[in-house]
């Protein structure tokens, strides 16, 4: 079931291992068919290296194993709430990257300083609120997936591929698992950056709008002329 899929996840799991975003076991990845509704998920605790398609885990989006004899992700409750609300989202990524997992402990969103951040995030990347005690006790990895969303009522998440979870970490998604790692890659450098930039600077000055607007737009959206 889903074999095209489970190698694509499989890849893009071995992918953040390869990008130094994750060490040990600590990030993961998963993709969606959305024709059936159903997800493709590392396993909980399986070491990158050691992975196999075999061992991924298929669901349907309420969280009910379809096949696979491993338990999913702990985060996948967070990957499914995200998956159910951004209808256009075909994969999705968790990290501790050093640098945006930084901003993310701060709790600051990254502000959007220069053209590399500009022409794939249009904006400052938005920073959640933190969990409350009760959010944490009860269903803490679906309510994960609903601060998130809460963030994004007045966000586009396709415009914004990318949010920090507040006292935890990144996360970032795509048109399918491959797009989402990449903006994972992506959002570490951009993370590093702003942070050097402050550091240099003394201010979070964000980059001017019309600038903002040219290098996202000319990657994006119908005006887009950059690449073939």
């Amino acid at each position: 079931m889903l074999e095209s899929l489970k190698a694509e996840v499989l890849l893009a799991n071995q992918e953040l291992q390869r990008e130094k975003l994750v060490i040990y076991t600590w990030g993961n990845v998963s993709g969606i068919d959305r024709k059936n509704n159903l997800v493709v998920i590392k396993p909980s605790g399986v070491a990158y290296e050691d992975l196999t398609p075999e061992q991924m885990v298929v669901l349907d989006l309420e969280g009910r194993v379809v096949e696979g004899a491993l338990r999913p992700s702990s985060d996948t409750a967070t990957h499914l709430e995200l998956y159910r609300q951004f209808k256009a989202v075909g994969g999705i990524v968790h990290t501790h990257s050093l640098w945006a997992t930084v901003w993310a402990q701060a709790g600051r969103a990254i502000p959007c300083r220069g053209t590399t951040h500009a022409d794939y995030f249009y904006g400052e990347i938005p920073c959640t609120r933190p969990l409350t005690s009760q959010e944490v006790a009860n269903d803490y990895e679906l309510n994960t997936g609903r601060v998130i969303i809460e963030r994004f009522q007045e966000l586009n998440y396709q415009s914004m591929p990318a949010v920090l979870v507040a006292e935890h970490g990144p996360f970032t998604w795509g048109k399918n698992a491959r797009e989402a790692v990449r903006n994972s890659v992506i959002l570490e450098q951009v993370a590093e950056l702003a942070y050097l930039t402050r550091e240099l600077a003394g201010s979070d000055q964000p980059i001017s709008n019309h600038v903002l607007d040219k290098h996202y737009l000319r990657k994006h959206g119908p005006g887009a002329y950059y690449g073939q």
